[in-house]
């Protein structure tokens, strides 16, 4: 079976090395980004400017995190600051991981339903 990111994208389906997923940073962040890019050698990917879908924090970390604060109220910002450290320092490494494991699978959703967002 042939997946989408080799019939889209084969110049990353047997791709060996490191490719580099960003956002759309600001412009002077940009170009020194990009710079240390060019000197490391690493290829970048494409990015849409905004994609929920494509950014680990938001379809990992910030689903679990709104799920630990469900319900919560907190008598000052420093509370809520702790309870927010607490669920960070919570994670072990596999949590992390995870997210990031994610991102092929994400893609390929993406590239499948055409940039639209990816329903779960």
């Amino acid at each position: 079976m042939k997946v989408a990111i080799d019939e889209k994208r084969p110049e990353l389906a047997n791709r060996r090395g490191v490719v580099f997923q960003h956002d759309h940073a600001r412009p002077h962040v940009f170009i020194q980004s990009r710079q240390k890019l060019l000197q490391l050698g690493w290829d970048v990917l494409p990015h849409p400017p905004y994609s929920p879908d494509l950014v680990p924090s938001d379809f990992h970390l910030f689903r679990f995190l709104q799920n630990f604060l469900n319900g919560k109220k907190f008598d000052s910002m420093e509370a809520c600051k702790d309870y927010v450290d607490q669920f960070i320092v919570q994670k072990d490494a596999i949590f992390w991981k995870n997210g990031i494991h994610k991102l092929p699978y994400r893609w390929q959703k993406v590239i499948e339903q055409s940039g639209k967002y990816i329903v779960e």
